[in-house]
């Protein structure tokens, strides 16, 4: 038995009307955050036009990713959470996107050749390398997801930060905007730079050759997030790395996340959401 037109409505805008849903979606959330709230865009010149991009940003709020996608300047496909697609509204949102369902607490090779797929289409994609929301808004310990996407495609990285996004909620939004007070939302994209495996090899199940490689890469994109925000916001990478181990999150079965560098942190991109 086919599943309801309602629940395949998503699926067949993402598939056969993507570009059309992009944009759809690009527009609404544009009408509602410039409504509702003052959005403000920092070196949004640094975005390539075209081209194979990973953009990775810190994330605090639920709304980070559609915010980073309609004010990118260019579509992008997010890796998110598979639970997110089972959800009314908010999974819909995500098809039109075209986003990548990652397995949470797992090795998500199967996420990473589509990721790779899109790059080598000369797409972007969007990640969140943290893997879920910074309840106390400062950086926590990344998982290597996005860095293995920059590393077996060879497409270059861009740090993205978000800023002013931690409380904002439906209610904020709009009581903010009745008393004539938007809150404001900051968004700066930093400067591209391209990630290099050891040996230039990877193995035959799309995994870099040199997990350690994926440590150093990990921890070399979160202090280049960490560079764009405000010292406050920098948790875990606001002291320089210079010559100590890399910070990267152990995700333990239990779902807890610690700074300990391990080569055997999952490469999903995404944990909680």
């Amino acid at each position: 038995m086919s599943a309801p037109i309602h629940a395949r409505l998503p699926r067949i805008a993402a598939g056969r009307l993507s570009h059309w849903a992009f944009l759809g979606a690009t527009w609404f959330t544009r009408a509602v955050l410039g409504t509702f709230a003052r959005v403000e865009v920092e070196h949004h010149e640094r975005v390539p036009d075209d081209g194979p991009l990973v953009l990775v940003a810190n994330h605090v709020n639920q709304i980070d990713p559609p915010l980073v996608l309609a004010y990118a300047g260019r579509r992008a496909h997010p890796m998110a959470k598979r639970e997110l697609f089972e959800m009314p509204l908010i999974g819909w949102y995500f098809w039109l996107y075209g986003a990548i369902p990652v397995r949470r607490y797992s090795a998500d090779v199967g996420a990473l050749r589509v990721a790779r797929g899109y790059l080598r289409r000369d797409d972007a994609v969007l990640v969140f390398p943290e893997g879920t929301r910074s309840r106390d808004g400062r950086m926590r310990p990344a998982l290597p997801g996005a860095a293995m996407v920059g590393l077996v495609s060879g497409a270059p990285v861009l740090p993205v930060a978000i800023t002013g996004t931690r409380d904002l909620n439906p209610v904020r939004l709009l009581t903010g905007w009745v008393r004539g007070r938007r809150p404001r939302l900051h968004i700066a994209f930093g400067e591209p730079f391209e990630l290099h495996p050891a040996d230039g090899t990877a193995e035959h199940d799309g995994t870099p050759a040199n997990a350690s490689r994926a440590e150093d890469s990990t921890d070399r994109i979160m202090r280049a997030i960490a560079a764009l925000l405000p010292e406050e916001a920098r948790g875990v990478y606001a002291a320089p790395r210079n010559e100590g181990p890399p910070v990267v999150a152990r995700s333990t079965r239990g779902g807890s996340v610690s700074a300990e560098p391990t080569a055997e942190a999952s490469p999903g991109a995404s944990r909680e959401g």
